[in-house]
């Protein structure tokens, strides 16, 4: 493990801590993914922004938890345009499960990323989902085995990443899906310039067949607004949508935000 600890918030901390901890599936999985960039295109080719909407129930930087039936929550997400869902799985600081992810995938036709801090590749296969998230800060040199490790079961996997040199090393890994975490998990701080800053300086580098991913922050139409024309191919989106209100309204806020203007 590459990731200093003592750089981290210490919620994160605890997060990484925890993971570390966690157990993996007991078989090795092999998954019929559904695709994201199709996903993505098909949103675009329907004058829609790609979100990508969370089902996420709590986390350390919001207030509260959202007790809704998990499973209505994701439909309501589809129903307001979401090309696809997040869930978070993991249950100490998040209140996910991989109960849930299972839920939500047998109810909807959307790609669902795994959202959970995985540092081994046994943990790959607690559940099946289309998309897993591997974090470059958290997994450090072990990056290239378990993103082919991922692949090999059929996973799509999105590697998210927060600075320059982090998304240098996924890109060299053979990452074909990037986020861009706004947020920077040593203070918690959230800014929208880091996806600028990271993709910006880099267009040149990044393959065309990469599809990047704008995480965190992202509160109004105006950021995503923001985020797209930064070069954004879609957009992750937690809070905003599983704030007070109708599900279905917040994530139509984001997915009928103008694409003009897209990079």
């Amino acid at each position: 493990m590459n990731a200093s600890d003592e750089e981290m918030a210490p919620a994160v901390r605890s997060i990484l801590d925890a993971a570390r901890e966690r157990p993996g599936g007991e078989e090795r999985l092999a998954v019929d993914a559904r695709s994201l960039p199709e996903a993505f295109a098909a949103a675009e080719a329907d004058g829609r922004v790609p979100v990508v909407a969370e089902v996420k129930p709590t986390s350390p930087t919001t207030e509260g938890t959202r007790e809704d039936d998990p499973v209505e929550l994701a439909r309501e997400m589809v129903e307001g345009g979401a090309a696809a869902l997040s869930v978070l799985t993991e249950p100490a600081h998040f209140g996910g499960s991989t109960e849930n992810l299972s839920r939500i995938r047998a109810a909807v036709d959307v790609p669902v990323l795994r959202k959970d801090f995985l540092v081994r590749e046994d943990q790959l296969d607690a559940v099946e989902s289309d998309v897993v998230l591997l974090i470059a800060r958290f997994v450090g040199d072990d990056l290239p085995r378990l993103l082919e490790a991922a692949e090999e079961r059929g996973f799509q996997a999105l590697v998210e990443v927060h600075g320059e040199g982090e998304l240098e090393r996924a890109l060299d890994a053979g990452a074909t899906l990037v986020g861009v975490n706004n947020r920077d998990l040593g203070k918690l701080e959230v800014d929208l310039g880091t996806f600028e800053s990271v993709v910006g300086p880099n267009r040149e580098r990044v393959p065309d067949d990469v599809t990047l991913v704008a995480e965190s922050g992202i509160t109004t139409a105006a950021d995503a607004r923001r985020m797209r024309d930064a070069g954004a191919d879609g957009l992750l989106v937690g809070s905003a949508i599983m704030a007070d209100g109708s599900v279905r309204s917040n994530t139509e806020t984001f997915t009928r935000a103008s694409p003009e203007g897209k990079s």
